[in-house]
């Protein structure tokens, strides 16, 4: 065998089970494109919000906290502001709930963002839990101790066959072919497809396109102390990035896994939202771009074993939530696959695991 563990996508779930997974035996990563992170991974708003999602996505991003602050200079303070207006009262409340705000004055909210429009703005909740993940810092940590524990990442490494062989895998790729006792598939929206591959039953994982823009920082505000903003039901969300404000309509449209760009109607409509808040226009776009953001049926991880072929490991469907997950998800990873239980409640470990879908 050429690996212990052979595993397909270079995203941060990929890499950050590469790093855990390096302490078990040799590893070998595949990654289709030129770079590591290029897909979902690379087009994050890259924020840490550990509220974010479903309960057992939560309970991933709480357990996830205590290796972020462990790490220097990945979590930066950025915060978030929810701004609606009065028709939104419901879809507000349940967010400023869900999300735990401090309900604050629309006077309040202009005094940390100055662009607000007070005579549409009406309702406002601040929270500071919420900050900056340095994505590329995270990505590169997790490569180098992969690659400091003898992993192999190979990049231009399109999947083109998998098969078993013996007591293990083969897989043909465009970077040659290799041999392994467990497959892990971290292959982000190609996960299904990589299972067919293989010969296992996919799961019914469904990719979603989320467009964003680059727009110069409104009215040459310095803007890089303001707090993410969205709307109730996140319909939009603007971000500071850089010196400008990155801008999504937070849409989910439905696609096949390729490599994602954003739509220019979809695109203007969230920016259209965005400036109703607003009392600064949007003159131009610095660039623009989109990822896939790929869900489980339930919209939860899949992490674990697949019930009916052992040798084949499901890491998938991290969603939004890769990056803010992934220190828990790639330990459960490593530990289910050394054998031991993970230190997590079992009923997390259950509602992640892909027996759940029969």
């Amino acid at each position: 065998m050429d690996a212990d563990f052979l595993i397909i996508g270079g995203g941060i779930a990929g890499i950050s089970a590469a790093a855990r997974m390096s302490e078990l035996g040799v590893v070998i990563v595949l990654e289709a494109e030129e770079a590591l992170a290029h897909h979902a991974s690379g087009r994050s708003a890259a924020l840490f919000e550990p509220r974010y999602g479903a309960p057992a996505v939560v309970g991933l991003s709480m357990v996830s906290e205590a290796y972020f602050r462990s790490l220097p200079n990945v979590l930066s303070p950025r915060g978030l502001l929810l701004v609606a207006k009065a028709d939104a009262g419901e879809a507000f409340e349940r967010d400023l709930v869900a999300m735990e705000f401090d309900r604050i004055s629309v006077d309040e909210a202009r005094d940390i963002v100055p662009i607000l429009n007070p005579d549409v703005v009406a309702m406002a909740g601040y929270a500071t839990h919420a900050e900056d993940v340095d994505t590329d810092l995270l990505v590169q940590g997790f490569a180098r101790e992969a690659k400091g524990r003898g992993a192999r990442i190979l990049t231009k490494a399109n999947v083109t066959g998998i098969s078993r062989e013996g007591a293990g895998w083969r897989v043909v790729s465009t970077a040659g072919s290799f041999t392994a006792r467990m497959l892990v598939n971290a292959a982000g929206a190609w996960v299904d497809k990589v299972a067919a591959m293989a010969g296992v039953r996919p799961l019914g994982f469904t990719p979603y396109r989320r467009s964003m823009a680059r727009i110069p920082a409104p009215g040459g505000h310095d803007v890089s102390r303001w707090p993410m903003m969205f709307g109730p039901g996140e319909d939009w969300y603007a971000k500071p990035d850089a010196g400008a404000l990155i801008v999504s309509p937070a849409e989910e449209d439905l696609m096949e896994p390729h490599d994602a760009w954003a739509d220019d109607m979809v695109l203007a409509e969230g920016l259209a939202r965005y400036e109703e808040m607003v009392t600064e226009p949007v003159t131009r776009l610095i660039s623009n771009w989109a990822g896939l953001r790929t869900f489980a049926p339930d919209r939860v991880l899949v992490i674990g074993p697949d019930p009916r072929e052992p040798g084949f490991f499901w890491l998938a469907g991290q969603g939004g939530y890769g990056f803010q997950t992934c220190p828990a998800a790639s330990q459960m990873a490593a530990d289910l696959i050394g054998g031991r239980t993970p230190d997590l409640d079992a009923g997390l470990v259950a509602a992640l695991s892909p027996a759940r879908f029969g």
